[in-house]
């Protein structure tokens, strides 16, 4: 071997395969910080803006409120972190995904404001890039793949 920096250590990779390799998983990492950087600023802000966040939710007729705004703060910065960190990334887009799909139906699909409806849209695509995230994994970058490769 050339004694280049190998991703994974693959044995016969060419050139162009070991850079597309190198591509993949900075794209994995770049795609994963990106997809829940909204999640992390929302929990974080929802943790300064307590009892706003409850009254704001409260409006749309949403019982025990300071239970589930607790609730959404758990799973937005648990999610986040953990697919930031690629560390149990599965289970991170999962709780994104369980996150998601109550808040978009409760709070976005009042059609005749277009603004809700772009938020709709939004969350929706949201939910297919954590869809690819639990179904792809996390890549080459990540907790979960260091931690793996040691096991073996």
């Amino acid at each position: 071997m050339d004694g280049g920096v190998r991703l994974g250590g693959e044995v016969g990779l060419g050139a162009k395969e070991e850079i597309m390799e190198w591509v993949k998983a900075f794209g994995s990492l770049i795609g994963r910080v990106l997809l829940v950087l909204i999640f992390l600023n929302s929990g974080i802000g929802k943790i300064g803006n307590f009892e706003g966040t409850a009254q704001y939710m409260a409006k749309f007729g949403m019982p025990f409120t300071s239970f589930f705004l607790f609730g959404a703060i758990v799973f937005e910065l648990a999610g986040s972190l953990s697919v930031i960190l690629g560390y149990f990334t599965r289970f991170g887009s999962l709780l994104i995904l369980i996150f998601l799909i109550p808040t978009t139906l409760i709070f976005h699909t009042h059609f005749a404001d277009r603004i809700q409806m772009i938020m709709f849209m939004k969350n929706v695509s949201m939910l297919g890039g954590c869809l690819l995230l639990f179904s792809a994994g996390p890549g080459r970058l990540s907790l979960d793949y260091f931690l793996r490769r040691k096991k073996t």
